[in-house]
């Protein structure tokens, strides 16, 4: 089944999508069959094969050896010569991690100042500053064992009429947090529980343990919570003190509808659009994601930090072999080698397992037309825009702003969701191309469809076609900023599709031994 409805033959000028002067391939439009004359980068060409759509087709001779361009950049070379009109892929496109050449920033660059005015939306503010786009009562799970009880608690409310200003009681189970190493790895999911309690878009939330795991609640309610504005807003209770799983979830019932009553107090007011703070990510995609969602994600991702407000790249493994790109526009030497740090950190990591980035792309990719790492990192990049890279974090670490920033991540888009709301971000867009349906407990997720055959056939998971701007109705900045509208509604209230669906995925990045 191809990606784009076929409604009529395309003619040599509307075949193929030719991204950059210096490209040796062009991207097909629709499915195209042999005989079919395509005419981009100044040449016209008959295939000699079919081209499944988004997939790459030559444009002149490609020597063996030689490097096949898209965007400009290298995506690999040729592993046989490559006749003009040929379908290029991994049958005849290798890849070579290869080195680059980084130009880092020669002096410190300013932080760009908001204007005096800006857009605005209805959110909730918070004591320490950040904004809510949602007011929820959290029960998370401090380790597996207390997971079902969680869920139970959270599902205790379905069907319930909850009080006015009150999104939901949601849980956070997961399959972790006992027989792990102390170290890192405990270390970590501490890092990523607190942050999606001391949430903005977390009103009040219940620590949930069994009593005798690796990871206590004592945590998070001593060493983590401190003294701050959030400390009264968590309340810890384990399995073993409360009597039981019944008993803890009569209990938790009882402490959620106190949470309730100060919840149902707590308006939206209008607040500034530079305290949104986005979390970019993409997952399920194809080769018209560096075409049309992505670049268009990344207009509004600048829009964003010309408001003063601030948008998140994640997914580590996505930005090998496009890294050169991001620190050439980092905002000093320091952030720029801190990037740098965090792909070393990745690539020892992978190899404790003998894996490569090139394992990266999934079999959906590749039948969308991605070939490999480097091609598919360079349209992923395209979500962070063009503003300087302002900021580097490691996984689930807070994300302080303003402007452009980086978080280390994995590409498997739970865990990236994950990290990015544990580093404080209130709204996500997500790009997908061949469907994703994924969502996130308290987080509104955009979904941005990156053509326009994915977005009718799952118009019920896609809250925007970027699909127009393969189609020739829209222009990359149309949707764009018809995306940063959409957010500033989503931030006011109005649910996006994967909230209506009920859509709620949370996994932990788990990275050590299981002991």
């Amino acid at each position: 089944m191809s990606l784009v409805e076929i409604q009529q033959p395309p003619t040599a000028e509307t075949a193929a999508i030719h991204l950059h002067p210096t490209d040796n391939v062009a991207v097909a439009r629709l499915t195209l069959g042999e005989g079919q004359a395509v005419s981009a980068g100044g040449v016209t060409v008959v295939l000699r094969e079919q081209v499944p759509v988004g997939h790459k087709l030559s444009l002149r001779r490609i020597a063996a050896g030689e490097n096949v361009l898209r965007y400009g950049q290298v995506i690999g070379p040729a592993r046989v010569d490559i006749e003009p009109g040929f379908h290029v892929h991994n049958h005849n496109l290798g890849y070579l991690e290869g080195t680059r050449v980084y130009e880092f920033p020669a002096d410190e660059r300013p932080l760009t100042a908001p204007p005096s005015s800006m857009p605005t939306f209805q959110g909730y503010a918070r004591d320490d500053g950040r904004a809510g786009t949602r007011n929820y009562i959290a029960v998370v799970a401090a380790s597996n064992c207390a997971a079902h009880t969680a869920e139970w608690i959270a599902s205790s409310f379905d069907g319930e009429t909850l009080p006015p200003n009150v999104d939901g009681v949601v849980a956070f189970p997961h399959g972790e947090g006992c027989g792990h190493s102390i170290g890192p790895d405990t270390e970590q999911l501490q890092r990523t529980l607190w942050g999606v309690l001391d949430h903005p878009n977390v009103s009040s939330a219940i620590v949930l343990g069994l009593g005798c795991e690796v990871n206590q609640i004592d945590h998070y309610l001593g060493v983590a919570a401190g003294s701050g504005p959030r400390a009264s807003r968590i309340v810890g209770m384990t399995l073993q003190e409360s009597g039981g799983t019944r008993a803890t979830v009569e209990q938790a019932r009882k402490t959620i509808a106190a949470m309730m009553e100060r919840a149902t107090t707590e308006q939206r007011v209008e607040l500034p659009a530079s305290k949104i703070c986005l979390g970019l990510n993409c997952g399920g995609s194809d080769s018209f994601s560096g075409i049309t969602a992505n670049p268009a994600l990344g207009f509004c991702s600048d829009l964003l930090a010309e408001l003063g407000a601030t948008s998140v790249l994640a997914e580590t493994p996505e930005i090998v072999g496009a890294e050169h790109l991001l620190v050439k526009r980092a905002r000093n030497r320091a952030v720029a080698e801190k990037l740098l740090a965090m792909i070393a950190k990745y690539k020892t990591y992978l190899s404790r397992f003998e894996g490569s980035f090139d394992d990266n792309p999934s079999p959906g990719n590749k039948e969308g037309g991605l070939s490999n790492i480097l091609e598919k990192s360079l349209g992923a990049v395209a979500k962070g825009g063009t503003s300087q890279l302002n900021e580097v974090v490691d996984y689930a670490e807070r994300v302080m702003g303003p402007g452009f920033a980086f978080m280390n991540t994995p590409g498997y888009d739970p865990v990236s969701l994950t990290g990015l709301a544990a580093g404080g971000v209130n709204l996500i867009a997500f790009t997908t191309g061949r469907g994703s349906a994924i969502g996130f407990p308290t987080i509104p997720v955009l979904k941005i469809a990156t053509n326009s055959y994915t977005y009718r056939r799952m118009t019920g998971n896609m809250d925007i076609n970027a699909g127009r701007i393969a189609d020739g109705d829209a222009s990359v900045e149309i949707i764009g900023r018809e995306i940063l509208t959409a957010l500033l509604r989503t931030a006011s209230g109005e649910r996006t599709k994967s909230e209506l669906l009920g859509h709620k995925e949370f996994v932990p990045w788990r990275i050590g031994p299981v002991m």
